[in-house]
């Protein structure tokens, strides 16, 4: 890492780890940390909650609201981390156009491996049943995408983050 200001997105589908990822890779560099779902509107919480999956239309403002946190020198001069899940290219481009330099890291697995994780955790408003619809919608990032560094989340969660972190320094 070049002393660069970075702006950076863990991305994944619910319960692949983003919120600890993120908080871990945040730590590691100094950095600061959101949780995208903290830029949720409480309608969009309701709906999550209620085990309706969310429209685009759901979506734009929140994707609208953690570009502008992204960018956002002022409050984060060093930089900042922002848990989000991210699914589609056009969330990842629409991110990318309000937060110029932006970078990514999707944390991947087998479904199996996220159910059970998102069947041991609690107090989460996402509930295990719309994990089909989140991996319905989620286009993982392609080769194009060379701002996307992929991180395998079946390896202890200690591995993951230093794994990203390497990457970012390098």
């Amino acid at each position: 890492m070049s002393g660069a200001r970075i702006a950076l997105v863990v991305m994944g589908v619910s319960g692949s780890g983003k919120s600890t990822v993120a908080a871990g890779i945040a730590e590691a560099l100094g950095l600061g940390f959101i949780d995208g779902d903290g830029l949720h509107s409480p309608e969009s919480v309701a709906r999550m909650q209620a085990g309706t999956p969310l429209t685009d239309a759901d979506r734009w403002p929140w994707l609208g609201r953690i570009a502008a946190r992204l960018a956002d020198a002022e409050q984060w001069p060093a930089g900042l981390v922002i848990a989000c899940s991210a699914l589609r290219r056009a969330y990842r481009d629409r991110i990318r156009v309000g937060a110029p330099g932006v970078r990514f890291v999707f944390l991947e697995g087998p479904a199996e491996l996220i159910r059970e994780r998102m069947a041991g955790r609690s107090g989460h408003y996402m509930p295990e049943s719309l994990l089909a619809s989140q991996l319905a919608t989620l286009e993982p990032p392609a080769a194009d995408e060379r701002d996307v560094q992929r991180v395998d989340i079946a390896q202890p969660v200690g591995q993951v983050i230093a794994a990203a972190v390497r990457e970012l320094r390098g």
